[in-house]
């Protein structure tokens, strides 16, 4: 029976999505679940896999090409017999092991296919040491590092390894992914669309880190996940949000649209690019439901797994730049949001405290809103409320 390969149904917010590498060529067999084929879209990379076993007979769309919900890619035949690739008849018999191995290249993740891809090495040479022997991120990592090092070695030692294929002042052109292109328009038209101003303000983490110490054993023990301190941020957000709803509010044509709802969005980095999966119902989540979920997100983040659910709609945005060594930013919002949060590095710093000089373990905030609809006395509030509950966390818990 022939059966078709279909883009599955995107999301109202994705209109399209752009094939990248076929997994399978025409001819071979396919197992039920197989991934045949990614899509790229403007936020996540979708895994088109094979609806039933049977052979690939018949490529419809190819690599590059942008496509539709709905639209058939390739076609399957459930009752056909995988066709023997022409050079198996003529292979010598004391070859077999070359045979095996280009007939079943190692299964990887978007994200290790993207760093073998990008840098020229066969995922077919890699051996996987995730689930099933697939390839995880590491592998393709510890895979590049070594191709890029046996060349270096077995270069005589008259030949200079040079630093790129035409020289030091090599230049690449590489295209942007549908990711970064979609993020680049996006900041654009926040910038271009709404009034942006930032305020700034500086937080004492100490009575924060002291609690994390005394509680973090004990917190992983009982709900298996780190204690980390965006769950304090969270918190104190959806508690600022609370007494500041226009904050929580977006710009809708002349009218402002508030929310009765929380969904709170945190800003992970990826080798893709920059996502902001959604926690739902952030008011109704407990510390380990915020830590956990930040930590799954950030998981699937990096290996791709992304839905397009979780990457749609949020009221208000957290993003930390100190994970990176950002010590003060100016973030933009995220459209149609109207505000963001923006942590930084922690740093000892001196301040007064009661008329002396102490040393303070201090982080900045900022926090950028569009002006249209937010004045700097919410804005300036808001930050200083969530200033208030990090500072005292037992704010948090009595919610004053």
């Amino acid at each position: 029976m022939l059966v078709e390969v279909k883009v599955p149904v995107l999301a109202e917010s994705v209109p399209d999505a752009t094939l990248l590498e076929w997994r399978k060529k025409p001819g071979e067999a396919v197992k039920r679940g197989d991934n045949l084929i990614d899509l790229e879209t403007d936020k996540v990379t979708l895994e088109v896999t094979a609806p039933d076993d049977g052979v690939l007979t018949q490529i419809l769309k190819q690599s590059g090409e942008t496509v539709l919900t709905g639209e058939v890619l390739a076609i399957l035949d459930t009752e056909a017999a995988a066709s023997a690739p022409a050079p198996a008849a003529a292979e010598p018999a004391s070859a077999p092991q070359a045979a095996t191995v280009t007939a079943m290249p190692a299964k990887s993740g978007p994200a290790a296919d993207k760093i073998l891809r990008e840098n020229q090495v066969e995922a077919g040479s890699v051996q996987g040491t995730g689930p099933g022997g697939r390839v995880t991120k590491g592998d393709a990592l510890d895979a590049v590092a070594n191709a890029k090092a046996r060349p270096a070695a077995a270069a005589p030692a008259s030949v200079a390894v040079t630093a790129g294929p035409t020289g030091p002042r090599a230049e690449e052109r590489v295209r942007m992914t549908r990711l970064r292109q979609r993020a680049a328009e996006r900041l654009l038209s926040a910038q271009r669309e709404n009034a942006l101003l930032t305020t700034f303000n500086e937080v004492n983490m100490a009575p924060i880190m002291g609690l994390r110490t005394k509680y973090k054993d004990a917190f992983e023990k009982r709900h298996g996940v780190k204690l980390g301190f965006m769950s304090f941020f969270v918190a104190a957000a959806v508690e600022a949000l609370k007494r500041f709803p226009v904050v929580n509010a977006s710009v809708d044509g002349d009218d402002i649209l508030y929310h009765g709802y929380f969904d709170v969005g945190i800003a992970v980095g990826s080798e893709r690019g920059l996502v902001v999966p959604i926690l739902r119902d952030a008011d109704q989540m407990s510390f380990a439901d915020i830590e956990s979920q930040i930590s799954d997100y950030g998981t699937r983040a990096r290996d791709g797994k992304l839905t397009i659910d979780e990457l749609t709609g949020g009221t208000f945005t957290i993003t930390n730049g100190g994970v990176f060594g950002s010590l003060l930013s100016t973030p933009i919002i995220n459209p149609p949001q109207s505000a963001i949060l923006g942590m930084h590095k922690i740093q000892d710093r001196p301040v007064v405290e009661n008329g002396e000089i102490v040393i303070r373990p201090m982080m900045y905030l900022a926090l950028s809103y569009d002006h249209r609809i937010i004045d700097g006395r919410e804005a300036v509030q808001f930050l200083v409320a969530i200033k208030d509950q990090v500072e005292d966390p037992s704010r948090i818990l009595m919610r004053v």
